[in-house]
């Protein structure tokens, strides 16, 4: 997988972000493969801390499509809560309240993966029992996800086989790996961030990839935990097939 996690370098503060935070401490968190960015505003025990998501205009990160679903999803199921969006002609910037809970990857639940990777599946099962599919106006099916990448250049196999039959139609969070997920001091699930891709599909899409990236956290051997803790059976079929479109989507 390319690099994702906290900075291990400077990095450049964007001006916007910078203006936002003021005086006050000013923590980037986390860098994604696509060159994203992620603040902290305030420190531990600043009770307004507010979290920086920076986008640079050639990422492709779309942070309009996040802040649609964000306020969608938070009538209905923990998410962060969108304070500000802007953009400039070097990026887009979206400023969200901070939740409780830590990072599913933070060192202390690295340290202790039994605990996290079952929180993981309890987490996924919470989310997909809490969204409505009726009143969903987002896709992540197949198609949808196919199209997206033909229109973004990249090259989709023209032999990759059909979707197996859906096994419940559900809104699926669209990156449900294990970064996205907060867990209480408890080890409970607290909430899920990062929802740009949020949209009807097979619990299966979500389901794949989640335990797939259970293996780049925490090491092998760790999916029959999470499906355990969201409470269904292991399905290699569907497993297999949606790890190839995550693959190549």
């Amino acid at each position: 997988m390319p690099h994702a996690g906290p900075p291990t370098s400077a990095v450049r503060v964007p001006a916007p972000i910078a203006e936002l935070a003021g005086d006050r401490p000013l923590l980037p968190v986390w860098l994604n493969h696509l060159g994203g960015l992620t603040f902290r505003i305030g420190d531990d025990h600043d009770q307004g801390r507010l979290f920086a998501k920076w986008a640079p205009t050639d990422s492709g990160l779309d942070l309009p499509a996040e802040v649609e679903r964000l306020r969608w999803a938070g009538d209905f199921t923990p998410v962060p809560r969108v304070r500000e969006y802007g953009a400039d002609a070097d990026g887009a910037w979206l400023i969200t309240d901070a939740l409780a809970g830590e990072s599913a990857v933070s060192p202390r639940w690295q340290a202790d993966p039994a605990t996290a990777v079952r929180a993981l599946g309890a987490g996924l099962r919470a989310l997909h029992d809490q969204l409505p599919v009726a009143a969903c106006p987002f896709s992540w099916s197949v198609e949808h996800r196919l199209e997206r990448a033909r229109r973004s250049g990249l090259a989709v196999p023209s032999d990759l086989p059909d979707p197996p039959p859906i096994d419940r139609l559900v809104v699926c969070h669209g990156d449900a790996c294990a970064p996205n997920t907060l867990l209480h001091d408890d080890g409970s699930w607290s909430a899920h961030v990062d929802m740009g891709a949020l949209g009807l599909a097979d619990r299966w899409a979500d389901l794949a990839v989640a335990t797939w990236s259970t293996e780049w956290n925490y090491g092998p051997g760790w999916d029959d935990t999470l499906l355990d803790g969201y409470g269904i059976t292991p399905d290699a079929e569907r497993t297999e097939y949606y790890r190839l479109l995550w693959s190549v989507t």
